[in-house]
């Protein structure tokens, strides 16, 4: 069953086009890897589909049913680290809990409910020890898995990610890669824009190619055309990033 579909979408930012007639699906049970080159519209992608942009065309759909205000349709999202205020006097827990905000409203109170879903979430990430630290004493790892609890805290069917692992060591990264693959084997779908191509091509059940629309999407090994890579990176027959897709 398809979780999060995307259809004819197109979004303009500052008068100009930056994404044209994307047409993508994830279906439950699904990691689908979100690649491409810089400014090639992928975090514009996962902000348009959780309502922080408005698109100029085209509509989403979660489980089939088209979406009229996606900040309260149950998708999880994970922002760059540095798109957070880690200097902000809060601690961790409390930032889980603002995952919950699209359901609470801004005036409601948390309930038991609330804080279990809070609780469930810290568990999944391996913060539950750290759940009353100030969240500007975490490390950038401990930081990446807050924001990831964060949006679990909302149990989302559809999971976004944007460059989860950036900036994080190895033991980091593979914990987190564990947990992604995990909550896609929960029935969950996860959509990842990620740099990380080797990675990708080894994780991913699925890759979506995007510059400005899609390009291509198939699985690694549907994707082996080295036209469709240069077609998307906009790079010549020599380039390394084909030797990577060689060797993988």
């Amino acid at each position: 069953m398809t979780a999060l579909g995307v259809e004819s979408l197109s979004v303009e930012l500052g008068g100009r086009l930056v994404l044209t007639d994307v047409d993508l699906a994830v279906d439950k049970g699904e990691l689908v890897g979100l690649v491409g080159p810089n400014g090639a519209g992928k975090t514009t992608l996962l902000r348009t589909l959780v309502g922080l942009l408005h698109p100029r065309t085209g509509r989403v759909l979660v489980a089939d049913r088209p979406v009229r205000r996606p900040g309260r349709a149950e998708i999880g999202y994970v922002p760059q680290r540095h798109e957070f205020a880690w200097d902000f006097p809060i601690s961790v827990e409390n930032v889980v809990m603002t995952g919950r905000t699209g359901r609470l409203g801004l005036l409601r109170r948390p309930g038991v409910a609330d804080w279990e879903a809070v609780a469930e979430a810290l568990e999944l990430v391996r913060m539950t020890g750290l759940r009353t630290r100030p969240v500007g004493q975490l490390s950038g790892g401990q930081r990446q898995r807050v924001l990831v609890a964060r949006a679990l805290a909302l149990r989302p069917a559809v999971l976004l990610l944007d460059e989860p692992f950036t900036g994080l060591d190895m033991p980091t990264q593979e914990l987190l890669s564990e947990l992604v693959l995990s909550l896609a084997h929960e029935a969950r779908a996860v959509l990842m824009t990620t740099h990380d191509l080797p990675a990708a091509l080894y994780t991913c059940h699925r890759l979506a190619l995007l510059n400005r629309t899609i390009v291509a999407a198939g699985t690694p090994e549907q994707l082996r055309d080295e036209r469709l890579w240069m077609d998307t990176f906009g790079v010549g027959e020599h380039n390394p990033l084909l030797k990577i897709l060689k060797a993988t």
